[in-house]
């Protein structure tokens, strides 16, 4: 996507692994923000190397990885509950980015007959052990074959966007669900922590969306909005790590009063940390 006509936004720093600088640009037709540069697929990986990136692992080494994880198991919970309420009949999901797998898993013990895609190899070997399945690429599966694909945090990853979504669309059966979850650059938290807003995780995280944003993108292949949902607990980890990058320790009381209070904003505006976005393909 060309920056050339976009309006710079803000200068962010990668705090969790290079300590290199980035710039965020800002598109006012779709409102939403372009990291840049964006590193090309050859280096990208060793951008990945913090510990910070947590969801590659099952380790509960520190309190806030049992803390990640126990807020993980809940979440897996509401995730089932979602795709059950969107598609009663069990069918057949695809998970972009499944990392360690857990969603899969809960799933398919569920009932579903799921499938993952998922660069890491790290966090596929702990899948497999779990009994996930999965293909290289997308591309090896057959057009109009899934009830539901989900993207947990995982299209802002993503380098061709474009293309990205045409994907999701060849691959989603008439009238399948497509979750997709994301951080809002929108946010109270968003805005009260600015350069050092953790969820702006530069530079894997090559876009950053807006309610807006999601609704145009989608829109242009004929997949239509049809529900946005609070991730209320994402206000409060992101607002952990983004103490730890502005003050160099992770304040837990400072943290929850601003997570919290991004909620209680968003009760009014709806402008939470992160949102999930279902779509149902026409």
């Amino acid at each position: 996507m060309d920056i050339s006509n976009q309006k710079h936004f803000l200068t962010v720093t990668d705090y969790s692994v290079s300590k290199e600088i980035f710039d965020l640009y800002h598109n006012e037709e779709l409102d939403m923000l372009i990291t840049s540069p964006q590193p090309g697929l050859d280096v990208l990986g060793k951008y990945y190397e913090s510990v910070d990136y947590i969801s590659h692992t099952d380790s509960k080494r520190s309190l806030f990885e049992k803390m990640y994880h126990f807020v993980k198991s809940i979440a897996l919970k509401n995730k089932l509950n979602l795709i059950n309420s969107q598609q009663p009949n069990k069918g057949s999901i695809l998970d972009i980015g499944a990392g360690t797998g857990e969603f899969l898993s809960v799933a398919r013990q569920d009932g579903w007959k799921t499938i993952g895609v998922e660069p890491s190899d790290k966090a596929k070997a702990i899948a497999k052990n779990k009994g996930v399945s999965f293909v290289e690429q997308t591309s090896e599966l057959e057009s109009h074959s899934f009830d539901v694909i989900s993207m947990w945090h995982v299209l802002e990853h993503v380098p061709d966007l474009k293309q990205q979504i045409k994907e999701l669309k060849r691959l989603l059966k008439p009238n399948g669900t497509l979750i997709i979850a994301v951080p809002n650059f929108k946010s109270f938290d968003a805005k009260h922590y600015g350069k050092f807003w953790a969820a702006y995780d530069v530079p894997i995280h090559f876009w950053h969306f807006s309610k807006t944003a999601i609704k145009k993108l989608f829109q242009k292949e004929e997949m239509q909005l049809v529900k946005i949902l609070p991730m209320k607990f994402d206000s409060f980890y992101v607002s952990l790590l983004s103490e730890k990058y502005k003050t160099g320790k992770m304040n837990f009381v400072k943290a929850f009063f601003i997570g919290l209070q991004s909620n209680l904003r968003a009760k009014k505006n709806f402008e939470y940390s992160s949102h999930i976005y279902i779509l149902k393909n026409n």
